[in-house]
């Protein structure tokens, strides 16, 4: 058996105003899908303005969703072969 590396790189953008953060999240896919994913965060007023913990919150959420619109893809994938009902574990 012979290893192959594979590798999916995942694109990141975000939007930003003093109150929120916004990012975008695609992977493209060997077969030319695309998956897409969006996250959000808010600074509380009060909070002191810094835009990189926005991002990384807003990134972190958006990763979440892209984790969970995949695994829901892969088992839809392994349903159709099958002909049977798989069950995803939770994150």
């Amino acid at each position: 058996m012979v290893d192959t590396a594979v590798g999916w790189h995942v694109e990141m953008e975000f939007e930003e105003d003093t109150h929120r953060t916004r990012a975008a999240a695609l992977v493209r896919l060997p077969d030319g899908r695309e998956v897409r994913a969006h996250g959000y965060a808010s600074r509380h007023p009060v909070d002191s303005y810094q835009p990189r913990i926005g991002e990384e919150i807003a990134a972190a959420r958006a990763l979440n969703e892209l984790a969970m619109k995949m695994l829901t893809k892969a088992h839809e994938e392994i349903d159709e072969a099958s002909g049977r009902t798989s069950y995803p574990l939770a994150l």
